[in-house]
């Protein structure tokens, strides 16, 4: 009996994560087309397409899993800096304000990626079943993290992706799949920090919770004692986990929250400054011009010029194509 070369064998796992990437890339490719951006008909499923690195741009992360099937990403969360490719995945168990970029992409080769939203309570659903282990807690670190991708994990996207050629398909199938997905990322190096979110009682999860009503009620003044009473600790140890799982302050969090809110206001919705100011919490326009300035690095009008031009621009080319 002729045994198989062992060469072969340790090669087959890499062949098979190269081929699923490549899978997980064309779909993508075949589903945004030209678009930068497109929502898909699975709930929670968003796919991505770059043609080019882009500048640093702010912007709050929800909880979710993001995959770059081709290309590469880096992900600022204060002094840290996350850079995943086609070989990882990003893991955000709270919403967080980050800075974003696309640092490989070209028209020959575009980064192409996805995001699917996290459901807490289905990782809670999980987590209570006997046959779930999580690897012991990590060291205190922030809500984000680069985890590897394995063959199960990058299969379960691929059936996920692939519902969408089947849309009678994707009401009773892609919970299911997305219920792997979470098993298996709970399963492996990081499943730790996600159960630390998740489990009830548990500090973080109570960090969480701070961090969900902010991101709720961001227009609202914030009184941290009162922010502490709704997470259940002390206003000290509030701080300390807080700025742990965000690398900011509250108010800090709240600031950056309110202040992507109003840019988004007055790109698309074209609020003027006084009433973008107003919506998102600010009692005083002119400190809200000062604040947006120092964190945008320019003033709310030249700021919301340039984002519309740079829009118009990216749509003249796509007609052109």
């Amino acid at each position: 009996m002729k045994i198989p070369s062992p060469v072969r064998s340790v090669n087959v796992i890499p062949d098979r994560l190269q081929k699923l990437k490549e899978e997980l890339a064309h779909r993508i490719a075949a589903y945004v087309g030209t678009e930068q951006k497109r929502i898909t008909e699975v709930p929670g499923l968003t796919v991505h397409r770059r043609t080019a690195p882009t500048p640093p741009c702010s912007m709050t992360y929800e909880p979710s899993l993001i995959l770059t099937a081709q290309g590469c990403k880096r992900v600022e969360l204060g002094d840290r800096a996350f850079t995943y490719g086609s070989s990882h995945y990003l893991l955000a168990s709270v919403a967080l304000p980050v800075v974003a970029r696309v640092v490989e992409a070209s028209e020959q080769t575009p980064c192409l990626a996805l995001s699917l939203k996290l459901k807490m309570p289905v990782v809670r659903e999980l987590l209570g079943r006997e046959e779930i282990t999580v690897g012991p807690q990590p060291e205190k670190g922030p809500a984000i993290a680069v985890g590897e991708l394995t063959v199960e994990l990058l299969d379960s996207f691929c059936r996920l992706m692939r519902l969408l050629d089947q849309p009678r398909e994707i009401g009773f199938l892609h919970e299911l799949i997305e219920r792997e997905i979470i098993f298996r990322v709970l399963r492996g190096p990081e499943g730790a920090r996600l159960r630390a979110i998740a489990t009830l009682g548990d500090q973080s999860q109570r960090t969480a919770k701070a961090i969900a009503w902010i991101k709720d009620n961001y227009a609202k003044p914030l009184r941290v004692e009162e922010l502490a009473e709704i997470a259940g600790m002390g206003v000290s140890t509030l701080h300390h986990h807080f700025r742990a799982l965000t690398a900011m302050s509250p108010l800090q969090y709240q600031k950056q929250i309110r202040l992507q809110e109003a840019r988004a206001r007055m790109s698309i919705q074209g609020l003027d400054v006084g009433s973008a100011a107003l919506e998102v919490g600010y009692e005083s326009a002119s400190q809200f011009t000062r604040e947006y300035k120092r964190f945008f690095g320019q003033t709310p009008m030249r700021d919301t010029r340039t984002l519309r031009s740079t829009d118009t621009a990216q749509m003249e080319t796509l007609r052109a194509r």
